[in-house]
């Protein structure tokens, strides 16, 4: 009786393979992938990925410049207001005689 509770519950073991690392396999080269062309469905799968990908692409760039549109107006009305806030200070300091000209 004693000796089972002298026992350790758990026993850890320095096995090899429970302490390899994880890592991936790497890629396995299918049909095509040597740089020959692929030929029926595979080829069709692929020009449709390209077109996919070059829409995707397009959708992007034209958001992009849609924002880049709003930044620029943005940009322009806070440049705008910062010219009228200018005047009124140069205003406001000649009122005060501060600058005599």
């Amino acid at each position: 009786m004693q000796s089972t509770t002298l026992r350790p519950i758990l026993r850890i073991t320095t096995n090899s393979t429970l302490l390899r690392s994880l890592s991936t396999t790497p890629k396995i080269m299918g049909a095509g992938d040597l740089g020959s062309t692929k030929s029926g469905f595979m080829a069709e799968k692929d020009s449709f990925a390209k077109r996919e990908a070059a829409h995707e692409a397009m959708y992007i760039r034209e958001q992009e410049k849609q924002k880049l549109e709003r930044l620029k107006a943005k940009l322009k009305e806070q440049r705008k207001h910062m010219n009228e806030l200018d005047k009124h200070l140069d205003e406001f300091a000649k009122s005060q005689g501060g600058e005599q000209n």
